[in-house]
């Protein structure tokens, strides 16, 4: 049976101007209708949030610590239903489902103990007449607009550091996965959070959506989307200076050198790549590969790619969902097949996986001899293609690596030779760097350079999102 979920906006739970189905991309049936918000619910969320700005940023530390904590203790307690709900809304693995609800757990937690560490600064004042304090306050109304990708990961990113700084929050959830969204709303109703503290919404079509940004109310815009969203956001929320975080994904290299741990990087590339069906932005795209390596290491990858599970079964471990729509899943053939036209060989996959003749699922793919002049290696893939490209010139690699257009996030090395691996890295511009593994946790910084973003999710540093600074000065009489 089809469930309803209905938006939260000031403390209730309504439905709003329009209604959107939501379609599982592993069967394309419809598990759940939603309120979708049309100009006159994005401003009842406004004003919510306007309204509730000074009482929430007013309360101590304490008072927000604990109301963090109910919600965390609610979280828990339907660890079942959350998960199941993003199982269902785009046909995420079940295991899968576990890393998106512990961050929202560990979000919760980590924030609620994070806050507590900023303290106001004191400055030496040269001629010793004045004292001064660096106090950090709330920003005011944040919006966040969500990625579908990991749904209530992403909503953690942002709700936790928010509730923690004393911000008000409307989240925008994606159109495609808000079901999980809307039932953290039913989580917020339950525990009786304060009025206009946290407001969750979808919108239904451009109007809407961009009236959050334009509105004069926030003043802080977050998004977790593409570059060219985050373009159009700022451009659209140029109304008034508000501050910008924005994580847009990139085009993320891996460079493995001959005396790599090749099986290390096979494991790590693979599971990536074909984690949640390469819908990551951090995934790896442009794979460059010494050539004395070369086929060595193309081998192990086919070989992982081929004995990689994909389907929607819930009692089966499954590495690989399904693409989230047609659309996705027609953009990604569409990048294999115009690299396959220009000299591109496919190693395995390149298309549905045998078997599977419902949803939206494509095999895990491995493109041998990419090159430049493709649109794959131009593209950030979003799909579970792994693009390999062999290289000689171990200075021309790193300004190949450096050429995205849309780079700027992750990258990786890997190498036995550490001293190398600290000058590539050291070149590599690139928010982060991942050497010899990958690590991503609640408590690291996460964030780009350049086309892939501004500002940070996870850390004490995205806390600095949430907060302004103001100097107090004190004449000494």
């Amino acid at each position: 049976m089809t469930q309803h979920k209905k938006m939260y906006i000031g403390g209730e739970l309504v439905d709003g101007e329009g209604r959107l189905d939501v379609i599982n991309p592993a069967t394309d049936a419809c598990v759940a209708t939603v309120a979708a918000a049309g100009l006159s619910d994005v401003n009842k969320a406004l004003n919510a949030a306007q309204d509730a700005a000074e009482g929430w940023a007013a309360t101590s530390v304490a008072e927000r610590q604990q109301w963090m904590l109910k919600l965390r203790d609610a979280v828990i307690e339907n660890e079942e239903m959350l998960r199941d709900l993003i199982h269902q809304e785009m046909g995420k693995p079940w295991g899968g489902t576990q890393e998106d609800f512990d961050l929202l757990e560990r979000a919760l937690q980590y924030y609620s103990e994070e806050i507590a560490r900023v303290h106001d600064e004191t400055l030496c004042d040269r001629e010793g007449t004045h004292d001064h304090r660096i106090v950090h306050e709330p920003a005011g109304v944040a919006v966040a607009y969500l990625a579908w990708n990991f749904p209530l990961l992403n909503l953690a990113y942002k709700i936790a550091p928010a509730m923690a700084a004393g911000c008000p929050i409307i989240i925008r959830p994606s159109a495609a996965t808000p079901v999980s969204a809307y039932a953290v709303g039913e989580l917020c109703h339950q525990i009786g959070l304060p009025a206009g503290v946290v407001n969750i919404l979808t919108t239904d079509g451009y109007a809407p959506s961009d009236a959050l940004a334009a509105s004069t109310i926030p003043n802080l815009i977050t998004l977790i989307g593409s570059t060219n969203t985050g373009k159009h956001l700022m451009k659209v929320g140029a109304t008034s200076i508000k501050k910008m975080s924005m994580e847009l994904g990139g085009n993320a290299p891996v460079m493995i050198y001959k005396d790599a741990d090749l099986d290390l990087a096979a494991d790590i590339v693979t599971t990536v790549k074909f984690n949640n069906a390469g819908q990551i932005c951090v995934a790896p795209n442009r794979v460059f590969v010494e050539r004395e390596v070369y086929e060595a290491f193309r081998d192990k990858v086919v070989t992982r790619a081929k004995s990689t599970k994909v389907g929607f079964d819930r009692d089966a471990d499954i590495l690989t969902g399904p693409m989230i729509d047609g659309r996705a899943w027609s953009r990604v053939k569409g990048l294999i097949d115009d690299a396959v036209e220009k000299g591109a060989i496919v190693r395995t996959g390149g298309g549905r996986p045998e078997g599977l003749n419902k949803g939206h699922f494509l095999a895990p793919t491995v493109l041998d001899g990419v090159t430049p002049e493709m649109q794959i290696y131009q593209d950030e893939i979003f799909g579970p293609v792994v693009s390999l490209i062999p290289f000689d010139d171990r200075e021309t690699v790193i300004e190949r690596a450096n050429d995205g257009e849309d780079g700027g996030l992750a990258s990786y090395i890997f190498t036995a030779d550490l001293a190398l691996a600290e000058r590539v890295a050291k070149r590599l511009r690139y928010g982060e760097v991942q050497v010899n593994g990958v690590k991503y946790d609640i408590y690291l910084p996460h964030g780009g350079i350049g086309q892939s973003g501004i500002g940070h999710d996870c850390s004490r540093l995205a806390l600095d999102d949430y907060l302004v600074v103001k100097r107090i000065s004190r004449g000494l009489t």
